[in-house]
């Protein structure tokens, strides 16, 4: 097996970091007593986020080996890395819109709190914050194609 690293370096690097930000950190970030083992969490709840942790570390390995392992089509696998970003990251923000629909809130009071905004005033929601922040790196990634 050979690396990728002769092309496309800056795009690389930014598409595995919005890759490690939706296929590990969320590992960490969910699986404790906040989401995947809160006892306020009907087990069914709990199913579903290791359910959805653990789909989004696998498509995260599959999209690092597009980045990453060479072959033929390196660019093409770079767009399709950045689209499964898309895909996960989408999601997400769709969900938050959508959240007057299904009832939905940003955060539970025994989860992850928001926090003073270090600008502007006022409370930032973590999940907002960090997916907002991995979108717009995964957005450079793909410009840097």
């Amino acid at each position: 097996m050979t690396f990728a690293y002769e092309s496309h370096l800056i795009a690389r690097i930014l598409l595995s970091i919005a890759t490690l930000g939706y296929g590990l950190v969320t590992v960490k970030a969910d699986f404790n007593a906040t989401h995947a083992t809160n006892p306020r969490w009907t087990p069914h709840a709990r199913f579903h986020v290791v359910w959805q942790v653990l789909s989004y570390a696998g498509v995260g390995l599959i999209s690092l080996g597009l980045i990453w392992i060479g072959g033929p089509m390196q660019t093409e696998r770079l767009y399709l890395a950045g689209l499964l970003g898309i895909a996960m990251y989408g999601g997400f923000f769709a969900a938050l819109f959508a959240r007057p629909v299904y009832g939905g809130l940003l955060y539970d009071e025994n989860g992850y709190l928001p926090f003073k905004a270090p600008i502007g005033g006022g409370k930032w929601d973590v999940n907002v914050t960090a997916f907002t922040a991995m979108t717009t790196i995964l957005i450079l990634g793909l410009i840097s194609i």
